[in-house]
């Protein structure tokens, strides 16, 4: 019999670095789950990923406190800082572009968050990216 979920709990943490200070130790303490238990299996599974690499993460909270975790691929508006070399978006993204990004980069970005994306292509894939550039005030050039 499938144990009864109390709570659905969705953080963002950079990988390696969750540590029981907010945000991590107040969403998880409310839930009465053992907080160092899910720092330790964290930092464990993404020891290995770049540091500062921001990993949203679902963790579900069962009756009997225990929990289990589900790590998505990083934001594509941080994949896209990042492959830009930008430190934030435009304010005004119509107005002011902040950088540049190749249709390459989306397309490798798209291939990363495909797990993540509610399409059945790359192509598909891309367009949402080409279209989270945009709203940040990237510039999408070919090549």
């Amino acid at each position: 019999m499938a144990k009864a979920i109390v709570a659905t709990i969705k953080l963002q943490i950079e990988a390696g670095q969750a540590s029981p200070a907010p945000p991590v130790g107040p969403a998880l303490g409310q839930h009465n789950v053992n907080i160092m238990d899910f720092v330790r299996q964290f930092n464990e599974k993404t020891g290995k990923i770049e540091a500062g690499t921001i990993i949203p993460v679902i963790i579900t909270v069962f009756k009997d406190r225990s929990f289990n975790f589900v790590m998505k691929s990083p934001p594509a508006s941080f994949l896209l800082k990042k492959a830009a070399g930008i430190a934030k978006g435009s304010g005004a993204p119509n107005k002011e572009k902040v950088g540049k990004v190749t249709q390459k980069q989306i397309l490798e970005i798209a291939k990363i968050k495909m797990t993540d994306l509610n399409a059945y292509d790359l192509k598909s894939a891309g367009k949402i990216i080409e279209g989270t550039a945009r709203n940040m005030g990237l510039e999408i050039i070919s090549g």
